[in-house]
């Protein structure tokens, strides 16, 4: 089972340049919204797109979705764990919470 973390551990993590972001929705999703420095890969993705997207499997890996009824970061996360990846969360809150709480997003496509 994945580890769940806050909005404030979150946010800390990402402003000290700690955690790697996963946005497990893509896609349009991820054009139009995303947390900062986050990087889309779907579940389909996680087997070919992982070693290249994330080549530390002991760093840490915040995934996320849109909301708690979303079930893609779970499942990211999960896969994650399962091909060794050893410092994964889950942010279960999703970006639905980060925005209403007035916290920075960033748009647009992947630039890296």
């Amino acid at each position: 089972m994945t580890t769940l973390i806050t909005r404030d551990e979150l946010r800390a993590a990402i402003d000290a340049g700690t955690v790697t972001v996963v946005d497990a929705l893509g896609g349009e999703y991820y054009v139009q919204q995303h947390l900062p420095g986050a990087i889309p890969l779907l579940e389909a993705e996680v087997a070919e797109r992982a070693a290249a997207l994330l080549p530390d499997r002991t760093a840490a890996i915040v995934t996320y979705c849109s909301n708690p009824s979303c079930p893609n970061s779970g499942r990211v996360a999960d896969r994650l764990t399962a091909l060794g990846y050893t410092n994964v969360r889950k942010y279960a809150a999703g970006i639905e919470d980060w925005v209403t709480a007035g916290l920075p997003i960033e748009t647009g496509a992947l630039t890296h």
